[in-house]
């Protein structure tokens, strides 16, 4: 599933940002329909393990980012401190 510059997923297709230190779709994910906003996601200092992709919501072909998070509690956390 992972090879290659593309994922499809049932509900994406994603595109792997160079800076994946874990390049792994995990459980809980976050869609931000903000193709071009800056996630920095080593600043919320997260205590699991997460990826973010480019992604194209195959439902309504909408652009965005796909964060996904190993910990659930960084779903929480991810909402407090991301501002578009």
């Amino acid at each position: 599933m992972m090879t290659g510059q593309t994922i499809t997923t049932e509900h994406y297709k994603l595109f792997p940002s160079p800076r994946n230190t874990h390049r792994v779709i995990f459980e809980h994910q976050v869609f931000v329909p903000h193709p071009y906003a800056l996630i920095d996601l080593p600043a919320m200092r997260l205590q699991g393990r997460y990826s973010l992709y480019s992604a194209c919501r195959l439902s309504d072909m909408k652009q965005g980012q796909l964060v996904t998070f190993e910990d659930a509690a960084d779903v929480a956390t991810f909402h407090a401190r991301f501002v578009p």
